[in-house]
C-alpha cells in the first residue's frame, strides 16, 4: 500500500495523510462497485430499476474517476465486466473472442475529435439484448446471448421465432454476425395491456426482451413479437463448393449493404463526417420521440474497416467504434407531493409529483422514484427545487435536488388499509413494504389477475370496483367474487352502481363461473405461471385439480417447457395450507368444462409432437384463438412464426406471398387450408357451420 502511495504523488513528509486519504478513495471504490453491480443485477436479472439512469451514470463516472487516480482496479469493478451474470438453465457457450461493450460521451465535440478526420457511420443504439448469429449451408445454426462478454446462453430454438430473423439465406458459406434483440414499444404497449394486473406489468421492453429472448420455452418467444436488428458483420467464410465472399472495399457500410441483400433487417445509419456530425446527430434526436424501436444513444464507428481494426482494444472497450449518449434535457420544478403506490406484493413505490414541466415535447409532472433509498439520497422535501430529466428521452425522472431539505418522511402506515409498514435493506436498496397480510392493495392487485381476460374473465370488474368492494367488505377472498348475490342490494346502492349495475355484474360472474381449470390456475398469480404454463401443467394432469396441486417438483420437471424455478414456484404455492384452502374454495364454486372424446373417453391427443402455424382469416372458427386452443387440447402447439420445427401453415390463401408462406415453402413445410385442417380433426371437435 505504501508503495502505491508513493506512486500516485505522496511525499515521504506527507506519507500518513496521503495513506489515509488513499484509504478513503478505496473504500468509495468499493461502495461504488457494490451499488452498480447490485443495480446491474437486479436490472438485468430481476427487470427492477432501483436507480435512475443518470444516477447510474454519475456514479460509474465516479468510479472510474477513483481508479485512474488510485491506479486501483478489482477484478469485480463494472469498468472490468460487461453483461449480465448467467443464472438461467439455458446451454451455455464461450464465445471466440469476447464481446466488448462500447466505451461513451455525451459531447459531440468528442466524437469528432474521436473521429479525427475519418468518415464514420452513425448509428442507432438499439436498447435490448444483443445476439451472436451463425449460418451455415445457409441455414441458421446457432444463436448465442452475449451474456457476461465472454460466455453466453445459446438460444437458437427461440431464435428461430424472431419474426424478422431469416431461417434460409443464399450465402452458402459460414456467417457470423451480430445484432440487438428488441420488442418494439407498440408490441410492449399491447403485451401490457392483456396483463390485468398493473403490478406485474412488464416495466421496460429491454427487460420484457430479454425474459423473452432466454425463454426455456420457444412458444412463449415466438408470441413476444421479438426483432433481430443487425449491428455488426462478425466474419463471413466462403467452402471450397461456394467460395464467394463479396469485396467490401473496406467498407463498413458496404457490409450492411450486403447484409440486406441477404434478408437482414440492419440498423439504421448513415455517413457522417465531422463537418456534418452534429446535424446528423440533431437529426436522429429529432426522431427519438416516434422511433418505435427502444435505444439508449447511437453508435459511431469508422467507415475505414482497416483502420478502425489497426487501433486495437482495451481490456473493455474495441477502439473502432463510440457510443453517443444523449445529453438530457433537464427542467426545474417544484416538489409538491410524494404519492405511495401500493402493489399487490406488498412493496410500496414512491412516485414525485411536481409542478407540470415541458420535457422532450411532452408535458411531465409525475416521476417514480423507485424505492425508499432514493427518496433518502436525494434528501427529497415538500417544495423543494428539483430537476426531472427523460431517461434515454422517454421516462420521467429526478435527476438532482437542489434544495434538499429533508422533509419526506417515510409514512409508517400504508397508505391503502391503515397498516404498520416496514422498512427492509435489500443489499444496498431500502424497500417499502405493508405488512398487512389482509390488505385490500395486495387482494385488489390478485383479484385483478384472477378476473382478467386470461383468467376467469369476469367482465365489468374493473381496478375501481374491485377496491369498492374490498372495500365494503363484500369480497375477502377468491370464491367471494361468485357469492356477490348476498350483497346484491348494497351493491345497488354504492356510488356509481344501480339496480342494473348490481344484477349485470352478478349476471357476469355467474357466466364466468363455468370455466378451465388453466385459467384458475394462471389467475392465482403463481410466480412465474404464465397462461401458457398453467396450460401445460393442467394439460399434463388430465385437467385434474388434486392432480394439479399435488404435483412434485419431479413430474413438473418432466414437462417440456417447465424449469426448475417454475416447478419450485408451483410446488411452494400449494405446499402453503392456506393457498391450497382458498384454491379449493373457489374450486367449489366453479364448473369446470370436461371436453371428452365423442364417445365419452378422454380427449385423444391427435396432434402430439405436432406444431401448427395459424394466418390470415379463418371461415369455420370464430377467431385464430378458437383455433389454437383446439389444437393445444388436441396435444399440439400453436405458434406465432414458421420455423424448421412447423408442421403445417394454416392459411386459406394458400398462393400469398405472405412472408409466412415464402417461408413455408423455403422450409417445404406443408401449406393447407382451414376445410383440410378441419377434416385432420378426430369426430366431435370439428366446428360446426354457420346456418
Amino acid at each position: 500500500m505504501r508503495a502505491a502511495t508513493y506512486k500516485h504523488g505522496c511525499g515521504s513528509s506527507g506519507e500518513e495523510d496521503c495513506f489515509m486519504e488513499n484509504e478513503t478513495k478505496i473504500n468509495r471504490i468499493k461502495e461504488l462497485i457494490e451499488k452498480l453491480n447490485y443495480a446491474s443485477r437486479v436490472y438485468y436479472q430481476e427487470g427492477r430499476e432501483i436507480m435512475p439512469n443518470i444516477d447510474y451514470d454519475r456514479y460509474y463516472d465516479e468510479l472510474l474517476e477513483l481508479e485512474k487516480e488510485t491506479g486501483i482496479r478489482f477484478a469485480n469493478s463494472p469498468s472490468q465486466n460487461v453483461g449480465y451474470e448467467i443464472i438461467s438453465e439455458l446451454p451455455k457457450e464461450r464465445h471466440e473472442s469476447p464481446m466488448l461493450s462500447l466505451d461513451k460521451t455525451k459531447s459531440a465535440d468528442e466524437l469528432i475529435e474521436w473521429l479525427n478526420g475519418k468518415q464514420g457511420v452513425l448509428s442507432w443504439k438499439l436498447d435490448g439484448i444483443t445476439c451472436v448469429v451463425t449460418y451455415e449451408n445457409g441455414m441458421l445454426a446457432k444463436a448465442v446471448t452475449r451474456g457476461n462478454g465472454e460466455i453466453g446462453e445459446v438460444v437458437t430454438p427461440n431464435a428461430r421465432f424472431f419474426e424478422n430473423l431469416p431461417g434460409q439465406i443464399s450465402f452458402l458459406g459460414k456467417l457470423i454476425i451480430r445484432g440487438e434483440a428488441v420488442i418494439s414499444y407498440s408490441d410492449f404497449d399491447k403485451i401490457n395491456e392483456e396483463i390485468a394486473d398493473t403490478a406485474a406489468r412488464y416495466k421496460n421492453p429491454r427487460n420484457l426482451c430479454s425474459g423473452s429472448v432466454r425463454q426455456l420455452d420457444p412458444s412463449v418467444t415466438a408470441g413476444r413479437h421479438v426483432n433481430l436488428i443487425i449491428f455488426t458483420l462478425v466474419s463471413a467464410e466462403g467452402t471450397p463448393e461456394h467460395p464467394e465472399v463479396p469485396d467490401f472495399h473496406n467498407s463498413f457500410a458496404a457490409q450492411y449493404d450486403w447484409l440486406e441483400s441477404l434478408g437482414f433487417e440492419v440498423v439504421e445509419h448513415r455517413f457522417t463526417d465531422g463537418s456534418t456530425l452534429k446535424s446528423d446527430i440533431e437529426d436522429f434526436k429529432e426522431k427519438v420521440p416516434t422511433y418505435d424501436i427502444p435505444s439508449d444513444g447511437l453508435v459511431l464507428a469508422f467507415e475505414d474497416i482497416a483502420y478502425g481494426i489497426s487501433l486495437g482494444r482495451t481490456a473493455k472497450f474495441p477502439r473502432n467504434s463510440i457510443a453517443f449518449k444523449w445529453q438530457d434535457e433537464t427542467a426545474e420544478t417544484t416538489l409538491r407531493s410524494i404519492d405511495w403506490s401500493a402493489s399487490r406484493t406488498g412493496l410500496i413505490n414512491p412516485v414525485a409529483v411536481f409542478d407540470p414541466v415541458e420535457l422532450e415535447g411532452t408535458t411531465v409532472s409525475r416521476a417514480s422514484v423507485h424505492n425508499v433509498s432514493i427518496v433518502e439520497e436525494l434528501e427529497l422535501g415538500i417544495g423543494d427545487k428539483v430537476t426531472v430529466y427523460k431517461a434515454n428521452m422517454i421516462i420521467p425522472q429526478i435527476s438532482d435536488n437542489l434544495t434538499r431539505s429533508g422533509k419526506i418522511e417515510i409514512p409508517d402506515r400504508c397508505p391503502v388499509c391503515g397498516g404498520k409498514t416496514e422498512i427492509r435493506r435489500d443489499n444496498t436498496a431500502a424497500l417499502l413494504y405493508c405488512l398487512n397480510e389482509d390488505c385490500p392493495a395486495k387482494k385488489v392487485k390478485s383479484f385483478e389477475q384472477m378476473v382478467s381476460r386470461n383468467a376467469l374473465n369476469i367482465d365489468g370488474l374493473s381496478e375501481k370496483t374491485l377496491e369498492k368492494l374490498t372495500g365494503e367488505g363484500f369480497i375477502h377472498e377468491f370464491a367471494d367474487l361468485f357469492r356477490l348475490e348476498r350483497f346484491r342490494d348494497r351493491i345497488a346502492e354504492l356510488e356509481g352502481f344501480g339496480e342494473k349495475s348490481a344484477d349485470n355484474l352478478i349476471e357476469a360472474a355467474r357466466n364466468a363461473s363455468e370455466t378451465d381449470l388453466y385459467r384458475l390456475i394462471y389467475g392465482l398469480g403463481i410466480p412465474g405461471v404464465g397462461l401458457a404454463g398453467a396450460k401445460l401443467i393442467c394439460r399434463q394432469f388430465k385437467d385434474r385439480l388434486d392432480a394439479v396441486m399435488n404435483a412434485g417438483r419431479d413430474d413438473l420437471m418432466k414437462i417440456e417447457g417447465i424449469g426448475p424455478v417454475l416447478a419450485d414456484n408451483f410446488t411452494a404455492f400449494f405446499a402453503n395450507a392456506e393457498n391450497r384452502r382458498i384454491t379449493e374454495d373457489l374450486a367449489g364454486v366453479l364448473s369446470f368444462r370436461q371436453e371428452a372424446a365423442a364417445d365419452g373417453g378422454e380427449i385423444p391427443q391427435a396432434f402430439e409432437g405436432q406444431t401448427f402455424v395459424i394466418t390470415g382469416d379463418l371461415e369455420q372458427f370464430e377467431n385464430r384463438r378458437a383455433a389454437q386452443d383446439l389444437i393445444e387440447k388436441l396435444g399440439g402447439k400453436a405458434t406465432g412464426s414458421v420455423s424448421a420445427k412447423t408442421s403445417y401453415l394454416i392459411n386459406n390463401d394458400i398462393m400469398s406471398s405472405s412472408s409466412k408462406n415464402k417461408m413455408a415453402k423455403q422450409l417445404g413445410i406443408p401449406i393447407i387450408t382451414e376445410a383440410q385442417f378441419i377434416e385432420m380433426l378426430p369426430e366431435g371437435f370439428k366446428p360446426e357451420k354457420e346456418a
